[in-house]
């Protein structure tokens, strides 16, 4: 299945220097994850109010999205980089 995380950054996220560099080096480790099967990081490439900014798709096992979200990897996502997000949307899929 394909993992989707979709996000808006706030000010203080688009101010932020690397941060998309940051967050793609993080959920790259999400390979090691059982049932992972690969990362990729998407920005967009229209800059308007409407949209948002970055896409990250995690494939996996359907089996493997618990272990996933108990990940060292999702606690860290969470507890470092909430601060910059406006809004967040998940859409999981085949």
């Amino acid at each position: 299945m394909k993992h989707y995380i979709i996000v808006k950054f706030n000010q203080e996220g688009k101010q932020q220097e690397n941060l998309v560099q940051e967050i793609e080096a993080l959920f790259r480790e999400s390979a090691d994850i059982k049932g992972v099967h690969g990362v990729s990081v998407h920005t967009s490439v229209i800059d308007l109010p409407n949209r948002y900014d970055l896409m990250i798709c995690v494939e996996m096992e359907r089996e493997s999205l618990r272990l996933f979200d108990d990940s060292e990897i999702h606690l860290k996502w969470k507890a470092g980089y909430a601060q910059y997000l406006e809004s967040k949307t998940i859409f999981d899929c085949d």
